[in-house]
């Protein structure tokens, strides 16, 4: 018979195979048909990817099987980077509730149940990273790590936290609810001066985050505030970004009007969420500041959907704003792309189911923007924003081995990226054949 202390170790063993951590392979040689690397607009055809690990060692042409390697033969398929999702929000989902109710009676435990099944539809999809821009700090940097250690799959995840914004505005919890009713966590967000914006980030980025979120104009699913006026005052938006440079971390700003937009751009931050009512001046300030926008074309098709059939589903006034900006986002993108403002895939998953990413891009391309730019906004341009190129967004030797493919040609039919058949996220298979796997 085991000794209680042999029983204990056993436990822990079996309690550690049950996580699921996955066991990396030792050599792996992929055979692609074809190869859109992330690198440039030509696919390249009958090549092989090299994986020690979970990094890939090299990309030959030809196929070839080094001694020893095991071969994942995707010979008749179209091999691209895991894709980069820069605009999720990972801990949450609608489904048709309440958000009034939702908002009082649910908190970060109940989120974070939502998040485990989130993150592996969005696996599913061949997202192997996300940029998660909106979640309760404590949710979401631990979400990270687990994935991170194994414990849980999903994408790999930078993560802002709460975002940053004033009393009142888009990221105000307290919005539209009984003004007596409070919450210890509902204000620490909340910077209504310099200040408070330093203070803030400064706690942010102790605690773990990735980025910094802020709030410079009103929203679109929040109650009352106004999408066309900039909520921030330039001393609070310049406040956050000074100091969040100053540690390494870069500013997302949610901006639907035209003044925010350009006000934000101007004072530093590295990228425009939305910019719903952007013009031609706003394109020229984001060309000369080098400024992404990451343009959501997804949550406002989603959104003007549930505002037509059902808008007892939304917060009150969200309706009338959703279907106002909605049909704006598609034009705004096919006028920053044709104006050569970067652009980075983003979805504000999860209005739409997560795992429904892949619909972002049929979604860009309808606004303008040719196949292989919106695949290069979702690989190298994700990477470039995130800051992480040196890992993620391109097949090439010294990346990790995040890797997907799909049965047909998305340079064709774009569509084909909503049905990917093959994900590896590491140098760990997730999915194949069009069946998820689990390690």
């Amino acid at each position: 018979m085991l000794s209680f202390k042999s029983q204990t170790a056993l436990a822990v063993v079996l309690a550690a195979a049950c996580l699921g951590t996955p066991a990396l392979a030792k050599d792996v040689v992929i055979h692609a048909g074809h190869l859109i690397d992330g690198l440039g607009k030509t696919p390249r055809a009958q090549v092989s990817i090299l994986i020690h690990d979970d990094r890939i060692t090299s990309v030959e042409a030809g196929f070839v099987s080094p001694a020893g390697a095991e071969v994942i033969d995707l010979s008749n398929a179209t091999v691209l980077p895991g894709l980069i999702d820069a605009h999720d929000h990972i801990t949450g989902e609608f489904d048709g509730g309440n958000p009034i109710v939702e908002a009082v009676t649910e908190n970060g435990y109940d989120s974070s149940y939502v998040s485990v099944g989130a993150a592996w539809r969005t696996l599913q999809a061949g997202f192997t990273t996300i940029r998660d821009v909106g979640g309760q700090n404590e949710v979401v940097i631990a979400m990270k790590k687990a994935i991170a250690k194994g414990h849980i799959p999903g994408p790999r995840m930078f993560v802002a936290g709460e975002p940053l914004g004033p009393t009142g505005g888009h990221g105000d919890p307290a919005n539209g609810l009984d003004s007596e009713l409070s919450h210890p966590g509902w204000t620490d967000a909340l910077v209504d001066s310099p200040e408070g914006a330093r203070r803030t980030v400064r706690a942010f980025h102790r605690q773990g985050v990735d980025l910094i979120k802020i709030m410079p104009s009103g929203g679109v699913l929040s109650i009352g505030d106004n999408p066309d006026e900039q909520l921030m005052a330039d001393d609070e938006i310049t406040a956050v970004v000074e100091t969040a440079h100053s540690l390494g971390l870069k500013v997302a700003a949610h901006a639907h009007g035209k003044t925010a937009i350009d006000k934000a751009v101007t004072l530093g931050v590295d990228s425009i969420e939305h910019g719903s009512f952007a013009d031609a001046e706003s394109y020229k300030l984001m060309k000369a500041h080098g400024t992404y926008l990451v343009p959501t074309l997804l949550v406002g098709d989603t959104a003007m959907k549930i505002a037509r059939a059902h808008p007892e589903q939304l917060n009150p006034s969200s309706a009338a704003k959703a279907l106002r900006v909605g049909p704006i986002l598609l034009k705004n993108l096919g006028d920053a792309y044709h104006a050569g403002v970067k652009i980075a895939f983003g979805t504000d998953e999860g209005l739409a189911p997560h795992g429904d990413n892949g619909r972002e891009f049929a979604l860009m391309v309808k606004a303008g923007m040719t196949p292989i730019d919106a695949i290069l906004a979702a690989t190298a341009g994700g990477s470039d924003l995130i800051g992480d190129a040196k890992d993620i967004g391109s097949v090439q030797a010294g990346r990790y081995a995040d890797i997907i493919a799909v049965a047909g040609d998305p340079l064709a039919d774009i569509t084909e990226l909503e049905r990917v058949q093959f994900v590896m996220k590491g140098g760990v298979v997730y999915k194949a054949a069009g069946k998820p796997v689990r390690p």
